[in-house]
């Protein structure tokens, strides 16, 4: 088996709101940890996920005061997931067939991070030039025998 998900997500910070908290609040959390989404939990349990697209179609577009919204008004309540031990590669595949850019990660009841498409996607083109360039050395590989 391949690198799993949960080795992609190794030492990153989780970061979630609750579903009480305001818009602002969450908009706020999520840039100064730089994230595009956050999780949001009720104590330890996932209840959602809320994305910076969430805030800008549900409450900017719509001209909804983000200090008076709700992240319950707004959050995507049906989320798809990733175990912790699944490959990265079949995590990046549910998010492409799901066109989502975000993807929350338990390991067994407990969240344990967010990923993004563009982090699986960066993830794995470095991996592709890992091997490009083994690949590369290999056939470029001169034995010292040769050089006599």
């Amino acid at each position: 088996m391949g690198t799993t998900i949960g080795e992609v997500l190794k030492d990153r910070p989780v970061v979630h709101v609750a579903p009480s908290h305001s818009v602002a609040d969450a908009a706020r959390k999520m840039s100064a940890m730089r994230v595009g989404a956050a999780a949001v939990l009720e104590g330890d349990r996932l209840v959602g996920i809320v994305t910076e697209r969430d805030i800008m179609s549900k409450v900017v577009a719509e001209g909804k005061d983000p200090l008076k919204t709700l992240v319950s008004d707004i959050m995507t309540r049906n989320v798809i997931l990733a175990l912790a031990e699944e490959d990265y590669e079949i995590c990046l595949g549910r998010m492409r067939q799901a066109g989502i850019r975000h993807l929350p990660v338990v390991k067994g009841d407990q969240l344990i991070g967010i990923v993004s498409i563009r982090a699986l996607s960066f993830f794995e083109l470095d991996r592709k030039d890992e091997e490009l360039k083994l690949m590369n050395d290999y056939v470029r590989y001169v034995p010292e025998e040769a050089d006599r």
